[in-house]
């Protein structure tokens, strides 16, 4: 057995790097769940084959070389995953419905920063770690072949060397700098531009909290000061998606003024400020789950409303309540 394992568990060596494999399973899968799933499976399968493990790598290359094959065993049958935007033209905020809801396996989810930014992370790395899980990030990084999704992972998100990928991947250097070329022009041509969330950043935090002011008290003409003229409104898993100040007010003053009289609970998921939804509930008292909104940012204003509306599987996730009282 390698003496990395001497008079410890296995576990111990293995949970430190739980967070940071989150993390990278999460940019390359574009799912929580599926990024938990796969760290899960690459902690067991290390666990398996530790006695092997001879310490002629770091632990850590090691258990990254583990997920990557676990990742891309699981993308080779697996649909890319979208947001509404890529699917096609915005909606209209006249619309009576918003769709028939697309299954889970198609969209890029949300991730609390808890789950894979590492506690105790120097203020600076987290700011890089949130800006590589953005929401905008991490979709397009979909559109890259599974492969060149890991090079740039790997060389841009997480500073390993050519040489390091290579070795990981087992291929050449060369190869990993002629797919690193071709993941940074497909990215160069996605709009990846919104803020990185700053909770300490004075501006921000007053955006925030005037937004949680004008949506709580469903005041729609506040609302419109908060936005971009070109924000858009999404909500996986419906398909309807809306672009700018128009159709968004008459959208919720219309088939969305359910949410009138909503509280919201701030998160923080994929790097971005976010609020759990509750709505009155239909029962007469108390807040039931209704979305977990989460913000973008650009510019001082509102860019993006991503409202994902899988409470269920969400909000235990994020650790919020199951209603409130």
């Amino acid at each position: 057995m390698s003496d990395v394992a001497t008079g410890t568990s296995i576990e111990s060596h293995l949970e430190p790097y739980r967070s940071e494999l989150t993390g990278y399973c999460y940019r390359m899968l574009g799912s929580a769940f599926e990024a938990e799933d796969a760290v899960q499976d690459t902690f067991v399968r290390a666990w398996r084959n530790f006695e092997r493990f001879e310490g002629r790598s770091a632990l850590r290359t090691w258990l990254y070389r583990i997920a990557t094959n676990v990742c891309l065993t699981m993308l080779t049958s697996a649909q890319r995953r979208v947001r509404p935007m890529d699917l096609g033209p915005a909606g209209s905020g006249d619309a009576t419905h918003a769709g028939e809801p697309r299954p889970d396996e198609i969209w890029v989810g949300p991730v609390p920063d808890s789950r894979v930014l590492p506690e105790g992370s120097d203020p600076a790395e987290v700011i890089a770690g949130r800006e590589s899980v953005r929401l905008a990030f991490v979709a397009a990084l979909q559109h890259l072949p599974p492969r060149q999704r890991s090079v740039l992972i790997l060389r841009e998100v997480l500073a390993w060397s050519a040489q390091e990928v290579a070795d990981l991947l087992g291929t050449t250097v060369a190869s990993v700098n002629s797919a690193l070329q071709r993941a940074r022009a497909t990215l160069a041509a996605a709009d990846t531009t919104t803020d990185v969330y700053r909770p300490l950043d004075e501006e921000q935090k007053a955006l925030l909290a005037r937004y949680v002011k004008a949506f709580e008290a469903y005041d729609l003409t506040a609302l419109t000061t908060l936005l971009h003229e070109d924000a858009t409104l999404s909500m996986p898993p419906l398909p309807l998606w809306m672009r700018g100040h128009g159709d968004i007010l008459t959208w919720m003053g219309g088939t969305g003024c359910g949410c009138r009289g909503s509280r919201l609970v701030p998160v923080v998921a994929s790097g971005l400020p976010a609020f759990g939804q509750y709505r009155p509930s239909l029962c007469g008292s108390g807040h039931d789950p209704w979305a977990l909104i989460v913000l973008e940012i650009s510019g001082g204003r509102i860019a993006g409303v991503n409202n994902f509306l899988d409470t269920a599987r969400l909000f235990p996730l994020f650790g919020l309540p199951g209603r409130l009282e």
